[in-house]
């Protein structure tokens, strides 16, 4: 069985936009390349950098609550570590995110950008060595299956933006659901890299929000459970093996035990 990578994209903020990539190089035991390195504090959430704990999300801005955080765009250029955003093809702000001064004219943007949104001082949090911020505490690597989206789309009704699920890698070449037959099993690419697939991914109201529009536009997670009686759609994989992951390239499972 051969599944084929369609795309691959990281998101360096929690909560903000993603940016597509044409291949990355996974690592043993780590995350995905350059994803969820910065979070954004709504309030003092605890966080003590000397000892990272996951922390829920709705301690950080969020598409969950915080739809109107999908009308930016943003990029992050590791080479300068330097996050900017755009509103209405506008910059709107950037600063050095390894600097307190950069980090304070990105906290001061959103004081302006969502008062009402914010709990307290919004604080751009980054990631140590070896934590990142994701959803899930062992949420390395997570795929979503295009076909089960446009499967999704016949239940809604509407078109259905597979970025709603924020995931690192797009797949085709499975039936519909085909992904949730994959939890326990390992994917392999040529180049070496196998990725251990954990778990279903339970999702939450951030998927009912556009994310070009930042309109709260359909009920996603409502629509999964009255169809499919679950709130998941998408896998998280840990990395067995370090190796590259191309989009175009595909993924064989080492198991081939999958019903199709």
């Amino acid at each position: 069985m051969s599944i084929r990578i369609a795309s691959l994209q990281r998101y360096p903020v929690k909560g903000l936009s993603p940016e597509p990539l044409s291949s990355v190089s996974l690592t043993k035991g780590d995350y995905f390349p350059g994803d969820r390195l910065f979070a954004i504090e709504n309030g003092p959430a605890g966080f003590d950098p000397e000892n990272p704990q996951h922390q829920p999300k709705i301690k950080f801005l969020m598409l969950m609550r915080n739809e109107s955080l999908a009308r930016l765009k943003t990029r992050y250029l590791d080479s300068i570590t330097t996050l900017f955003i755009e509103e209405g093809g506008r910059e709107v702000a950037r600063g050095d995110l390894s600097t307190r001064e950069g980090q304070l004219a990105v906290e001061a943007f959103f004081r302006r950008f969502m008062p009402r949104d914010l709990r307290g001082p919004p604080k751009v949090l980054a990631a140590p060595q070896g934590f990142r911020f994701t959803d899930s505490r062992r949420g390395f690597v997570s795929l979503i299956n295009l076909a089960s989206v446009r499967e999704l789309e016949n239940v809604v009704g509407a078109p259905v933006d597979p970025l709603r699920f924020r995931g690192n890698v797009h797949l085709e070449g499975l039936e519909p659901w085909a992904e949730f037959g994959l939890v326990g099993q390992v994917l392999t690419t040529a180049s070496g890299a196998r990725l251990k697939v954990t778990k279903r991914i339970e999702r939450c109201a951030a998927t009912n929000v556009d994310p070009d529009t930042g309109i709260r536009d359909l009920e996603i997670p409502k629509s999964l459970m009255k169809a499919y009686g679950h709130f998941d759609c998408g896998i998280y994989a840990e990395v067995l093996s370090g190796g590259t992951l191309e989009v175009g390239g595909d993924l064989e499972a080492e198991q081939a035990t999958l019903a199709l």
